[in-house]
């Protein structure tokens, strides 16, 4: 279930309870004359499904309400509650499948945002890589993946680009470009200072690396599984369950082969350069190209049910 708390301007309070009361999957409807100050207007709250929240979200930005008032959302983690139950029960679908678009973007706007803390992250994750990289060490690489942040403006572009929303997609695509090219300048450096306090050499990167020679030699497996990361990755966002996200994060080589790329820049290796260039961009177009598609199937399905959210005028709410 999600909670609305909406501030509406008095004149519209009306219309903005015939939508809630059209709506399916909507309950605990109460109304607060006059009590907002900034903006002024009426406060009024209900509990919906999560399978038709967007549709009741989408109503309420036609009605002017985003403009004038205030439209804010919350999970419920528990709700003790039988009129509850028979909300969810009338709402078509189930909560775990639903998409809230809104939420989507709102989300997705503030992890493709280009922010120092954003550049650090992934810089670090790059260093960490090139550490893994050097040494042979599987256990750093994984390290590396968890904390790299990149999946954010990847998730910008896809919801950008189905969403139709330019703005969106051009600040993920400058974030995940610029981001990438400080993480491995950065890391490009940092290979030069371990080199000369000689704890990185050039055997080291010609040495037979079993455990992580896959960053710089691509083959097709590498663009399924960027696909299928993809997918994982937008139902993560979509459901909610951002546990996911740390799996696709480790199931994908886009930092380890920006790092590999980094140090073999440093050492002028320019084989295992294009190599881990090449390995990149393909997780990247994998990514994005799976996460599209996912994203314009749960907008075609759930298009379906546009017509059964809205409760025919003189129905009754549905009681067991």
């Amino acid at each position: 279930m999600l909670h609305l708390r909406i501030i509406a301007p008095s004149g519209s309070t009306d219309a903005v309870l015939d939508l809630i009361d059209q709506t399916v999957g909507t309950t605990h409807v109460a109304v607060f004359k006059g009590v907002a100050r900034e903006p002024e207007g009426d406060v009024v709250m209900c509990d919906i499904a999560r399978e038709a929240g967007d549709e009741l979200l989408h109503g309420l930005r036609e009605l002017g309400i985003d403009r004038d008032g205030s439209i804010a959302v919350e999970h419920i983690d528990l709700s003790l509650s039988e009129r509850a139950d028979h909300a969810e029960e009338e709402a078509p679908g189930e909560g775990a499948d639903a998409v809230i678009w809104e939420q989507l973007a709102e989300a997705t706007h503030e992890e493709s945002t280009l922010t120092i803390t954003y550049l650090m992250f992934l810089t670090l994750a790059t260093m960490i890589a090139a550490c893994g990289v050097v040494l042979d060490n599987a256990i750093l690489i994984v390290g590396a993946m968890a904390v790299g942040p990149e999946f954010g403006p990847l998730a910008g572009i896809c919801t950008g680009l189905v969403q139709r929303r330019r703005r969106l997609a051009l600040r993920s695509l400058i974030a995940l470009l610029v981001g990438f090219g400080v993480a491995i300048a950065a890391t490009t450096v940092f290979s030069l200072l371990m080199d000369g306090i000689g704890q990185f050499h050039e055997g080291m990167l010609d040495d037979p690396r079993p455990n992580t020679s896959f960053i710089w030699q691509p083959d097709p497996f590498s663009f399924v599984v960027a696909l299928l990361a993809g997918v994982a990755g937008v139902l993560s966002l979509t459901s909610a369950k951002s546990g996911t996200l740390v799996g696709v994060a480790i199931s994908v080589t886009t930092v380890p082969a920006a790092a590999n790329a980094a140090v073999a820049l440093s050492y002028g290796d320019v084989a295992q350069m294009w190599g881990s260039t090449e390995q990149l961009l393909l997780n990247l177009l994998g990514i994005i190209l799976a996460g599209v598609v996912t994203l314009l199937g749960w907008k075609l399905l759930w298009r379906t049910q546009e017509g059964r959210m809205i409760r025919p005028p003189g129905t009754p709410r549905r009681r067991k």
